[in-house]
């Protein structure tokens, strides 16, 4: 029997060769526009159980368990995405998001089902899993969390003038911006390429030149300023307090 890990890398390479690369564009089209009537939907649910064979029957696996992988793969493929182009909730990025999530736990899970090289228990004892956590929550914090302390402390520092009309927007953008910027730096300190992550910050001040320039208000210049300094100097030591936590956990 295979183990967990190359079982679970082989099923998400046919999931996104079937969910992106052998799905037409019309196929989505049709899948949204005549949802259950769609036999695009069968089609694309079906393909994702089948393909399973490949490295199902690569990887030695019993018939039986190959059986149930092809079944609940497509059961629940085709339930996913039915509820995909059904619900009219959230954004677009939402729903693929959670599409592709519910997808991949089910994989996860079926991986699961059929090793049985691997428990629960081993992976709550792998040697890895500490610094899989501490990494793990280190992008955590610096999404979300990180947004709201850098909003809380440009709060003390309100944009004066006309400027304050062009706020929303840049806000709205800029908080995406900002969590790029911030996956890209704490990824760069943990693998301890810093000069990368200068390269980052000139990138940055380039595209927003243009924006500084054409500001009459100095003070969109000094928000603008703050945030990204806030955001660079929270993530760096993040990184560096995720680094020392690496190191002594390895000694």
């Amino acid at each position: 029997m295979s183990d967990f890990s190359t079982l679970l890398v082989s099923f998400l390479l046919i999931h996104t060769l079937c969910d992106f690369y052998l799905q037409p564009k019309h196929w989505i089209e049709e899948k949204e526009e005549k949802k259950h009537r769609s036999p695009k939907l069968y089609l694309h649910s079906i393909l994702h159980g089948v393909a399973l064979l490949v490295p199902a029957l690569a990887l030695k696996i019993d018939w039986i368990n190959i059986a149930s992988i092809i079944s609940i793969v497509t059961i629940t493929h085709f339930a996913i995405d039915l509820w995909k182009v059904s619900t009219t909730k959230g954004d677009a990025f939402s729903r693929f998001a959670i599409d592709q999530i519910l997808h991949v736990l089910v994989l996860i899970t079926t991986a699961f089902y059929i090793t049985d090289s691997i428990a629960i228990t081993e992976l709550l004892q792998h040697d890895k899993l500490p610094e899989t956590t501490m990494i793990t929550f280190a992008y955590l914090l610096i999404l979300k969390p990180t947004s709201v302390a850098i909003g809380c402390i440009l709060s003390k520092y309100p944009i004066s003038g006309n400027e304050k009309e062009n706020v929303n927007g840049l806000v709205a953008g800029g908080e995406l911006i900002g969590y790029l910027e911030r996956i890209l730096i704490l990824t760069f300190t943990l693998v301890g390429s810093y000069a990368a992550i200068g390269f980052v910050l000139a990138a940055k001040s380039i595209f927003r030149f243009g924006e500084l320039n054409k500001s009459s208000d100095r003070s969109m210049a000094e928000y603008m300023l703050i945030g990204s300094l806030v955001s660079v100097v929270i993530t760096t030591l993040i990184g560096i307090l995720v680094i020392l936590g690496l190191d002594i956990g390895i000694e």
